[in-house]
């Protein structure tokens, strides 16, 4: 009898199946290890932080008096009064005549006698209470310290009118260096005596820091505060400075023209002065008014 053959069944079907499901295991474990330890991963890129920009407020305003004062020269003391106004990039310049008087403490006398009898805290209390302000600082300049800002600034270009060796008379621009600034501030003998040198001393600083390169001198406030604060008699602290810093550098690198100066007003009587309170009133409502609110 014939023996029935055995029928072949096809193992090709289970072989992929089998294979199939291994790779799916095997593959399934690796991607799994593989997302674990985050392999493969591209690094999704973070968003830039902004750049912080200081931003300054009515609260960085402040005024200071700055006195010049050089025994050695024929005038008196020079007296710049500056409102300085960071937020609006402004910085006003007032020069005040020595010879200016006014009632304090119920007793009348002039900047220079006040000065003179109780220096630099004196000549402030004048100012406070001929504008009826509070000055915040105060720093008194030697001839040195004069000559070292004179060339941090540059120098400037700047009229002369009057009639002094070594510059153009004509009023004609014409440029000056530290030493010729220095001439023509301490110069005693203006037509229109301690008015018209008051009035030189206020504007041509205005015209130095509007003629400087602010980022250049923003670039080393550091340095220069440090070495312009150890030549000075000031009581301007180093809290002060790094208070104010960051609004001083970027009225500096962002302002343009930022500098102004004002010709105190008033009455001449024999010597004096009489300071207009038309014009004290004038300034103090338009650059003072914002501090109220502080």
């Amino acid at each position: 009898m014939a023996k029935k053959k055995k029928k072949k069944g096809s193992i090709a079907g289970p072989f992929l199946i089998t294979i199939f499901l291994g790779l799916l295991i095997i593959g399934g474990g690796a991607f799994g290890i593989y997302k674990y330890f985050g392999l493969g991963q591209s690094e999704e890129l973070s968003q830039p932080k902004p750049r912080q920009v200081p931003v300054s407020t009515y609260e960085d305003n402040h005024t200071i008096l700055f006195i010049l004062d050089e025994p050695d020269q024929k005038c008196s003391s020079t007296f710049v009064m500056l409102r300085s106004i960071p937020k609006d990039k402004r910085m006003i310049f007032v020069g005040i005549p020595t010879n200016s008087i006014a009632v304090i403490d119920d007793h009348q006398q002039s900047l220079k006698g006040a000065y003179e009898r109780g220096g630099a805290s004196a000549a402030v209390k004048f100012v406070d209470s001929v504008f009826g302000i509070e000055i915040d600082r105060y720093m008194k300049i030697n001839s040195e310290a004069l000559l070292k800002i004179c060339n941090i600034l540059g120098g400037v270009t700047y009229p002369v009118n009057a009639d002094i060796a070594g510059f153009n008379s004509d009023g004609t621009e014409q440029y000056l260096n530290a030493e010729q600034i220095e001439t023509l501030v301490t110069y005693p003998m203006f037509d229109d005596g301690e008015i018209q040198r008051a009035y030189i001393a206020s504007s041509i600083i205005s015209d130095m820091i509007n003629q400087t390169n602010g980022k250049r001198v923003a670039d080393s406030l550091d340095t220069n505060f440090n070495l312009i604060i150890n030549m000075t008699d000031s009581d301007i602290t180093a809290v002060d400075y790094r208070k104010l810093k960051d609004s001083i550098k970027t009225m500096l690198e962002r302002g343009s023209t930022i500098a102004a100066f004002l010709i105190m007003d008033g009455t001449s009587a024999d010597n004096d002065f009489i300071p207009s309170q038309s014009f004290v009133n004038e300034f103090v409502e338009t650059y003072f008014k914002y501090d109220e609110y502080f």
